[in-house]
């Protein structure tokens, strides 16, 4: 696979103030360089089911694809294809589970995944949980949310400003597990030295900025988990909050 960046990596999550459990989840793998967010959601312990069941089956897909792909390296499509199967395998098996188990009826879950692959980072994306790039001082949000004001602001329907308080802000439009398939976005880009990736649940990026965010990483580095999901609870915590911050260190053969 040529030479590899290595990574330093936490992770975080909270119930937040108000809700009694926390159905989102998060992995870290610093090893594999596999990394990966998503945020349930479904009554009674269907979103809890939902985000972990989908995390446990990308990970071991991503953990297959590897192995077995480590004397041919994959081209961007193979990667991308590869990528979006594991999220619509996982989306099978939570749909599966919902149809077997009638009290997890209507669950679902955003996931956000990032694998560093060679020099590139690869992500697929569904929902409003995000993958932002952290580089130079400056903070870029790579993924678009699949939310219904999300939609209108492309639109032109609603402005920025608009949506930040609108009462639908959170509705999304896309998941997994709500259907046996789904549409998944998948992107590259390059990884350089020093940079920061960083993913979250909207529990984190509707309560803290994204200069906030930039901020708190740059002073604390991978270790800004702990302040980062204090701000989001301090303003409210109405929601679980779940971070991952890695930070692309020196290549490896």
């Amino acid at each position: 696979m040529g030479s590899e960046y290595s990574t330093n990596a936490r992770g975080l999550t909270h119930k937040g103030m108000v809700r009694k459990s926390n159905q989102d989840a998060f992995s870290s793998d610093s090893d594999q360089r596999t990394f990966v967010v998503a945020d349930g959601m479904g009554g009674h312990a269907g979103g809890e089911v939902a985000s972990n069941l989908s995390i446990e089956i990308i990970r071991d897909d991503l953990t297959q694809i590897l192995k077995n792909n480590q004397e041919s390296p994959l081209t961007n499509p193979e990667m991308f294809r590869l990528l979006s199967d594991s999220l619509n395998h996982a989306s099978t098996k939570v749909y599966e589970k919902a149809l077997e188990e009638p009290n997890l009826k209507g669950m679902g879950t955003t996931v956000t995944m990032l694998q560093i692959l060679g020099q590139n980072g690869y992500y697929a994306h569904v929902g409003d949980s995000r993958l932002y790039l952290l580089r130079c001082g400056y903070i870029y949000q790579l993924t678009s949310d699949h939310s219904l004001v999300s939609e209108q602001v492309e639109a032109g329907l609603l402005t920025e400003e608009e949506a930040e308080m609108h009462q639908l802000r959170n509705v999304i439009t896309r998941s997994i597990g709500y259907q046996e398939t789904e549409y998944v976005d998948t992107d590259f880009f390059p990884v350089r030295k020093d940079d920061f990736l960083l993913l979250c649940s909207d529990g984190l990026h509707g309560k803290v900025s994204d200069q906030e965010i930039c901020s708190q990483v740059y002073q604390h580095g991978v270790d800004a988990v702990d302040p980062l999901v204090d701000l989001a609870n301090e303003r409210g915590g109405e929601d679980n909050i779940t971070v991952v911050i890695v930070k692309a260190r020196e290549k490896r053969s």
